[in-house]
């Protein structure tokens, strides 16, 4: 079980990291510093352009539920125009041609104080992959 979980972690930061490649944004892995997302990053071309914080949230396909930490509801609450919730879809094995798919979410769709006693808050991953987009700019 935990091997799979670091598999679909690694392979979820992976595909995002690799997104934002593709759109012309240079991103680091800030995942380690508990900052309320994963990936901090800038656009060099606009030197004016905001960061941008990602949240990476990979999952099997068919997960049910998507789990935000009070840190990242947070984070979303107070940097919404910065903030996205970056879900990743990644396959159940390595199959060849099978590849993680990845969708934006904006901060508005989740940002709220959690509650004084929440430690994080399960959201329905269905219903934030509808209100998602492709990663764009």
């Amino acid at each position: 079980m935990a091997e799979t979980a670091q598999r679909v972690e690694r392979l979820a930061m992976e595909a995002v990291l690799a997104a934002e490649r593709a759109l012309g944004y240079e991103p680091a892995d800030v995942s380690r510093e508990n900052r309320g997302y994963d990936i901090e990053s800038h656009h060099p071309p606009d030197p004016q352009a905001p960061l941008r914080f990602i949240e990476v949230k990979g999952r099997i396909q068919g997960a049910p539920t998507v789990t935000l930490t009070r840190n990242e509801l947070l984070c979303a609450l107070n940097k919404q125009a910065q903030w996205i919730l970056a879900l990743v879809q990644v396959p159940p094995s390595d199959a060849v041609g099978e590849a993680p798919v990845v969708r934006y979410v904006a901060a508005h769709h989740v940002a709220r104080d959690p509650g004084f006693a929440a430690v994080g808050v399960n959201l329905d991953l269905d219903r934030l992959w509808e209100v998602g987009y492709p990663p764009t700019p």
